[in-house]
């Protein structure tokens, strides 16, 4: 079966086609029959003019893949009476320009305005600080200021592209942190790849931030770059691709261990892809009481004694997981298990491994965009189902997680993002899905839900406060008092 078969139409490879249409009964129909003849699926039809012997359309139509826009293109331009006048991929005009941008809190408009936001006024803020340095909390950016860091070695699927091609991914996470945390993010991308250049370079700039996120460095240099700067930064440092991914797994795994009805502690859990989300992930389940873990690489079962070619991460793996010391392939690992995380790549599992597992299996197949195993081929053999992708049920998203996280730990002021603050973010999520509302299609909730947020951001902030690493205690840690420096009125609430 081809990538394109198994991939459904999405706004990610969406076209804009402007036809001038012949003015002819039936034409529309010609049109639209020859999209869904190509695969392409119409999300809207935009009036653009009329003429006495033509009308002009706009078709914006949703496609798989680059290459299948072109054939959607190739396949309108084969009807009579049409003529194909441009065609634009939205995605890139999304782009243009970038997508974020620095905007001013206050007006500059007089002279008096420029006197206190400039000189001289600001001078006396700039002693404030200097005489009391925890002012720079109150006085400037930092209180809600996020660095979004990458060298660009493990950029989503595309691994190393470079600080420059990861600029974009950056933006994007810049314009979800404000989006659904109210947290000002600023991209961060380093021309360097030397792990101590980056940990030094994070630490000159740290005045300015009151947290780090570190995105898309690859492992094991993450683990490295993480812990040096978690040790020697007094703001909270977070690896999203780890931490993120572990905290919604395991908010996903609690509502589907409900659905199942089994017990935490009693199963076995199967991890195909033993990089820097599923080191995360496994640490993040065995806190949370999973005992039994078998992980996979690409050279197969991880076990102690195996050579894992000096990676510390995977040295730590099989000395702490597997204790049954079993062998063989993610085909013998999948026998008896409850439980399958994929984090590796497409096509991995067949349904027929599926069988081996136990009664009301639960799969998170969350390779991207193609999982390991597709949902209609999982579907006759498993319980719960999740992937990475919105077109399917239970997304397992990060973006329900780190604006949140950051939320609260900005708001209770902390030095760091620990354990029991990712657990209480993990059950945040969790929680905002009632016992009447849950279904093996809906165990976690959808990105949108403006909930979430909120939730989680409430609870990280009161879990810093009782785990002692929040600077500001009580009501003021309250991601929603008057003191929070976004309205969540915006969110319709």
């Amino acid at each position: 079966m081809s990538t394109q078969t198994k991939l459904r139409p999405s706004a990610s490879y969406r076209i804009t086609v402007r036809l001038e249409i012949k003015q002819e009964v039936g034409m529309f129909g010609h049109v639209s029959q020859a999209i869904g003849d190509a695969g392409g699926d119409i999300g809207a039809v935009d009036l653009v003019k009329t003429g006495q012997d033509s009308v002009t359309r706009d078709f914006t139509i949703n496609c798989t893949s680059v290459h299948h826009a072109q054939e959607v293109i190739d396949s309108i331009s084969k009807v009579k009476g049409v003529k194909v006048i441009s065609a634009s991929d939205d995605t890139f005009l999304m782009h243009l320009g970038g997508k974020i941008e620095v905007t001013n809190k206050v007006p500059v408009k007089t002279r008096a305005d420029m006197s206190m936001a400039y000189t001289p006024g600001v001078g006396r803020v700039c002693m404030a600080i200097h005489d009391d340095p925890k002012k720079v909390y109150q006085l400037t950016v930092k209180k809600n200021m996020v660095a979004v860091v990458t060298d660009g070695t493990a950029v989503l699927g595309l691994g190393d592209i470079g600080p420059e091609a990861a600029l974009p991914v950056m933006e994007g996470k810049a314009m979800l942190f404000k989006e659904f945390g109210g947290v000002d993010a600023f991209p961060i991308c380093l021309a360097t790849k030397d792990p101590d250049m980056i940990v030094e370079t994070v630490k000159l700039i740290a005045p300015v931030f009151g947290g780090i996120n570190l995105e898309d460095i690859s492992a094991p240099r993450c683990f490295y770059v993480e812990d040096r700067l978690k040790k020697e930064l007094d703001i909270p440092v977070f690896h999203d691709d780890q931490h993120g991914t572990a905290v919604v797994v395991l908010a996903g795994l609690t509502n589907a261990l409900k659905i199942v009805k089994k017990k935490v502690e009693d199963i076995k859990v199967v991890i195909l892809g033993v990089g820097a989300a599923g080191v995360a992930v496994t640490k993040m389940l065995m806190s949370a009481g999973v005992k039994d873990f078998i992980g996979c690489d690409r050279q197969g079962i991880i076990y102690k004694g195996r050579d894992v070619g000096g990676n510390s991460a995977k040295e730590w793996y099989a000395e702490n997981t597997n204790q049954g010391i079993i062998k063989g392939n993610v085909k013998e690992a999948l026998e008896g298990a409850d439980l399958f995380i994929g984090l590796s790549g497409p096509g991995l599992v067949q349904a027929s491994d599926l069988k081996k597992m136990n009664r009301d299996p639960i799969v998170f197949a969350m390779s991207n965009p193609v999982p390991e195993i597709m949902p209609e081929e999982a579907g006759p053999f498993v319980k719960v189902m999740a992937t990475g992708r919105s077109d399917y049920p239970n997304q397992i998203n990060n973006v329900l997680c780190f604006p949140g996280i950051f939320r609260g730990a900005l708001d209770a002021r902390a030095t760091d993002i620990n354990e029991p603050m990712k657990l209480a973010a993990a059950r945040a999520i969790a929680a905002t899905i009632s016992d009447n509302e849950l279904s093996p299609e809906y165990v976690i909730p959808g990105v949108f839900n403006r909930a979430v947020f909120k939730k989680v951001a409430e609870d990280v902030a009161e879990a810093a406060v009782k785990s002692g690493v929040a600077r500001k205690t009580g009501r003021e840690t309250t991601a929603y008092t008057a003191q929070l420096s976004w309205n969540s009125n915006q969110f319709g609430e």
